[in-house]
């Protein structure tokens, strides 16, 4: 059962102080809500996709493969509320109209020149690069296409990244928030995208689509 729990976040709580000024210790207290996971890849293994609403009261949509474990936030950590996404699977439908919102983190790998080759694939390994702006637009638009969203209206908004330490070894991203209408195109593609995540840094706030109806 894929799961989306909204937390209120309590302004006065130390831990969410703390987590909302570093999405670092953000992810691993939300982590904390997943079953014990073994492997390379909990985060996704436990279906967990997260991001931060914007707005004057602190929000967390979190988004799991099973019903979190609420009792695993801290002590006065917030108000949590669990719904079962599978009504909302279930309507998706070629040709309806939803509202959407992701808050992504655009990316482009830019290989020319590189000389360095992938040891298996043989592929130069491009660059990343962060997109912004008309850019990050564009980018969001193929990528939309691709998981069976045609989009009808784009809206972008900057999002910060929150850190409270920079080490050299940590990665960093651009994120952008997009809102807007789109019809869906292909069922699949769209269930499988909200249940996986759309882009990279999805440890960090990053890859969680929503819908709605319009």
């Amino acid at each position: 059962m894929t799961s989306l729990t909204r937390i209120s976040l309590n302004p006065h709580s130390p831990a969410a102080r703390a987590d909302l000024a570093d999405v670092d210790s953000l992810h691993k207290t939300l982590m904390r809500l997943a079953p014990n996971l073994n492997g390379p890849t909990p985060r996704a293994a436990a279906g967990m996709l997260f991001r931060t609403e914007p707005g004057p009261d602190p929000t967390l949509l979190v988004q799991t493969a099973h019903t979190p474990d609420l009792t695993a936030l801290p002590t006065d950590y917030g108000t949590a509320r669990t719904l079962d996404l599978t009504p909302l699977l279930s309507s998706l439908t070629p040709g309806r109209t939803v509202h959407y919102r992701i808050t992504a983190a655009p990316t482009v790998a830019l290989s020319a020149g590189n000389p360095t080759r992938h040891p298996v694939t043989g592929k130069r390994r491009g660059k990343i690069t962060h997109l912004t702006g008309d850019d990050a637009v564009t980018w969001w638009q193929r990528r939309a296409t691709a998981v069976g969203l045609e989009p009808v209206t784009v809206s972008s908004l900057p999002r910060p990244f929150p850190r409270a330490r920079i080490a050299r070894s940590a990665p960093y991203f651009k994120l952008t928030q997009f809102d807007g209408y789109a019809r869906i195109t292909d069922t699949g593609l769209v269930t499988h995208a909200l249940k996986n995540g759309i882009g990279r840094a999805k440890s960090y706030g990053a890859g969680l689509l929503s819908l709605a109806p319009a």
